[in-house]
């Protein structure tokens, strides 16, 4: 199959992890480099990633994941909006298994009787209030700048179309404030940072100028396939044994130049402007409170602002004493490291956000992370 097999070819895998090899015996010191996106944990462990590359580099995950990031107390407020007369409540479906701070999801909340449904599209919301005009549609939107544009091309629609009975529920957040979280806040070593591909369509590599220029910090944007990762850590390893970070001189690299573009994408920057406004502060799971992290919508588009049209109780919730979430999104822990992790905690049971989403970290390892490094030496490659 044309431009898959070639982004899975072991022939070319070999000679990339050949190269990390040779790199890695010139480091002064092990390196940990950080995977942002969800996506790309789960590409490392299919294939078997980690288990290749030599010991003096450590993959360590981030807060890339967007289901994952959302706090307790947000998913409650969605489950309150659930149970309002004559709601329609709309999301992805990843956020239906999502548990709130009782243990129950969006998906308890439907078989309760309230009308929950997940969507592929905030338009297909935006369709629903269409067709139902006697109900309130709400969209409990998520994601980083990805999934944005999306429902900020929703809003406008909304707008011109004139739909008054529908809503967003906006928690949309941005890629630089927890990566700034992060770095300030030291409990986590992080050398490099494999940066996020999707992010970076909309955002642009310019995006991520403020980690070297600021912290002599490594970025890669790289794509999501096996070669795309590894050349990104090739990439990366090449910053270092060649001086420049030593000298100061860390610089953002764009391996996923098929798609991303220095700038970003242009158009769909200038719309999230002019529908969404940053929060003063929003909470993220497991780095708690952080200022303009969180976009709201703006007050040009407030009738289609589920918080503005609805009395939301905003009340924020601990996550489970037994769930780690927050310090496996903060590359403090591995999920096996958990106490719960494949025992209480499980894709079909989940206790945290990490077990749920298609691009949690948690799931990943539980997936295809339960193999020992000889073993996924034999085999990755052929994967």
């Amino acid at each position: 199959m044309k431009y898959v097999d070639e982004y899975r070819d072991p022939v070319a895998a070999k000679a990339l992890l050949a190269t990390i090899k040779a790199q890695a015996a010139r480091l002064e010191r092990p390196i940990a480099v950080m995977e942002i996106c969800g996506g790309h944990t789960h590409t490392i462990y299919r294939h078997g990633l980690e288990h290749l590359l030599p010991e003096e580099i450590e993959l360590i995950h981030g807060p890339g994941c967007p289901v994952c990031v959302i706090p307790m107390g947000r998913v409650d407020d969605a489950m309150w909006l659930a149970r309002q007369p004559n709601v329609i409540l709309t999301t992805f479906g990843d956020m239906m298994r999502v548990p709130g701070s009782q243990g129950f999801s969006l998906l308890d909340e439907r078989a309760n009787g309230a009308d929950v449904r997940f969507v592929y599209s905030p338009l297909d919301a935006l369709k629903i209030a269409a067709e139902n005009p006697d109900k309130e549609v709400v969209f409990f939107s998520v994601g980083f700048e990805t999934t944005a544009p999306s429902t900020a091309v929703t809003l406008e629609r909304a707008r011109l179309q004139k739909v008054p009975n529908f809503s967003v529920f906006s928690n949309h957040v941005t890629i630089e404030p927890p990566l700034r979280a992060i770095v300030n806040g030291g409990e986590t070593r992080v050398d490099a940072f494999i940066g996020p591909g999707h992010v970076a369509t909309v955002v642009g590599t310019d995006a991520f100028e403020f980690l070297p220029r600021e912290f002599n910090l490594p970025v890669v944007v790289t794509g999501f396939e096996p070669l795309d990762i590894l050349q990104a850590i090739a990439m990366i390893g090449e910053q270092f044994v060649t001086g420049q970070v030593a000298a100061g001189k860390a610089q953002v690299g764009n391996q996923y130049a098929r798609v991303v573009r220095p700038e970003g994408n242009l158009a769909a920057l200038k719309l999230m402007g002019r529908t969404f406004a940053l929060r003063d502060t929003f909470e993220w799971r497991g780095l708690g409170w952080i200022e303009k992290s969180g976009l709201g919508v703006s007050p040009e588009y407030s009738p289609w602002d589920a918080e503005v049209k609805f009395s939301v109780p905003g009340e924020r919730a601990a996550d489970p004493a037994a769930c780690e979430c927050g310090a496996v999104l903060t590359g403090q822990i591995k999920p096996w490291q958990c106490k719960v992790f494949g025992t209480a905690c499980t894709p079909d049971k989940p206790i945290g956000t990490c077990m749920v989403s298609p691009e949690g970290a948690c799931a990943a390892y539980y997936n295809f992370g339960r193999i020992d490094r000889s073993t996924a030496q034999a085999v990755a490659i052929q994967d």
